[in-house]
């Protein structure tokens, strides 16, 4: 085996497969039945026998490369994971090759280096103060801080327990006061219930707030919802907002909502996984005015953002909350040291972890700024591009207007003629797109990520649904 020779193959391999899809040589996404895939793959006998490397390893990746789902196809328009970067699967390549488990310095200083660096320029845009190395004594400054984790949903959970911290400081010890409780949009992400659940607050302590027609936060009725709760003898852990709803890609009122918790002293988070890249936007980022006044929020760099799977920012508005959220002994790690850098394992789930910056910074590096606002700005155009398009064609229409990349619409017809047509698309696979549930109706729904996705596409697209739709 030799490292330079196999690296070849991959690289070869993955250009092929670059080509093809951007391209549009290759379907889009092709499923085999899992037991064909396991069976062409071969895996009992690589697993048995060793040796996937030269040849062997080249016929495997071939078969592997055709049974993967082509993020890099421009006509992959269905979920909110990203068109990544080749710099940022370089990054991946090096961060799998050194495997610096960074979570504490000393096994990772450039990678925890690089993560330090990422977390305060993503504070900056928030709107925060970044955090330095070393805090002066007796300063009035409130400093940001914050850390990459494997996820939204990691994401969401951790920055709801840094909330917890600043509101029962004991409860990593003496457990959850018994009335604590969520207040969150109807439309929000399930990871929010989830981590309620890991919590120990249970599903029935998270209570949704007044929405509009289109699941929109409606702030004026904020107080009534607030003083019900008081009223019951709960204690709000946190306000939650869309910034922005995953199925339709639309924000909550961001300054309202943080100016009323802000008046209440009660935790304001942003689920940001999915919009809060609008903030890189000079044009879009009106969308989060008001993000400043929020506790936390987090961000994914694997939507918006052109970075491989998996890489979320959770940030807070005050690093302290983030690190009392955790309380941890473990002598090998826990004591005291000679410290040139900073540990981040006393703000994650996670014991080890990933050198996540490299990814994003690779990317980040590559782009620059310019670069990622452009990408930011082409897909929030493209769906405003794409809804003005079905919006003059009278047997289709949308749920709302696009306030971000991601846009509803539906064919004159059933909501079982929009889940039948979306598989027929599958099915074909010149077309991925996903559905969901919005207003009570089924629509389709299509997220734009990939750079070179245009608006003929889109056309394309609604001519296959029209002779779908013929073909019944």
């Amino acid at each position: 085996m030799s490292f330079l020779s196999d690296a070849q193959i991959v690289i070869t391999a993955l250009e092929k497969y670059y080509q093809e899809s951007i391209s549009r040589q290759k379907p889009v996404i092709h499923q085999a039945p899992l037991e064909t895939v396991v069976s062409d793959l071969d895996l009992s006998t690589h697993i048995t026998n060793g040796r996937l490397s030269g040849e062997r390893l080249s016929q495997f990746l071939t078969k592997y490369l055709e049974s993967t789902t082509r993020l890099l196809h421009p006509a992959y328009l269905a979920h909110q994971v990203g068109t990544s970067h080749y710099a940022g699967a370089l990054a991946s390549l090096i961060d799998g090759f050194t495997n610096n488990p960074m979570a504490i310095y000393e096994m990772g200083p450039g990678a925890a280096s690089i993560e330090w660096t990422i977390i305060n320029w993503l504070l900056e845009k928030v709107g925060w103060l970044p955090q330095p190395l070393r805090v002066p004594n007796n300063t009035d400054q409130i400093f940001g801080g914050g850390v990459l984790t494997h996820g939204g949903s990691l994401a969401n959970l951790t920055a709801l327990l840094a909330a917890r911290s600043k509101l029962a400081p004991d409860a990593w010890q003496e457990g959850n006061p018994g009335d604590m409780v969520l207040m969150v949009p109807a439309e929000s992400h399930y990871s929010i219930a989830r981590a309620a659940g890991i919590m120990g607050l249970g599903r029935n302590a998270v209570y949704p707030m007044a929405v509009d027609e289109k699941g929109i936060v409606i702030p004026d009725k904020l107080p009534d919802l607030y003083q019900g709760l008081i009223n019951e003898g709960k204690s709000v852990l946190a306000v939650v907002a869309n910034g922005c709803s995953t199925a339709a890609g639309l924000y909550d009122p961001i300054r309202e909502i943080g100016e009323f918790c802000n008046a209440q002293h009660v935790w304001f988070h942003i689920d940001g996984a999915h919009g809060a890249s609008a903030l890189l936007s000079k044009k879009h980022k009106k969308r989060l005015d008001g993000a400043e006044l929020a506790d936390s929020l987090i961000w994914d760099a694997h939507k918006l953002m052109r970075t491989p799977a998996l890489c979320t920012a959770v940030l807070v508005k005050d690093f302290r909350t983030i690190d009392q959220a955790f309380q941890q002994e473990a002598s090998y790690i826990f004591h005291d040291k000679e410290q040139p850098g900073f540990d981040f394992i006393h703000r994650t789930v996670e014991c080890t972890k990933a050198g996540l910056g490299l990814k994003w910074f690779f990317v980040l590096a590559a782009l620059g700024e310019q670069g990622l606002e452009k990408h930011v700005d082409d897909q929030y155009e493209l769906a405003q591009q794409a809804f003005d398009y079905i919006e003059s064609l009278p047997e289709f229409g949308c749920a709302a207007a696009p306030q971000s990349n991601i846009l509803c619409f539906r064919v004159d017809g059933s909501d079982e003629l929009q889940l039948e047509v979306r598989n027929k698309l599958t099915a074909q696979g010149d077309f991925y797109l996903s559905t969901t549930a919005f207003g009570g109706r089924r629509y389709l729904r299509m997220v734009f990520n990939h750079p070179d996705t245009r608006l003929d596409d889109i056309k394309q697209l609604i001519q296959h649904i029209r002779d779908l739709v013929n073909q019944n």
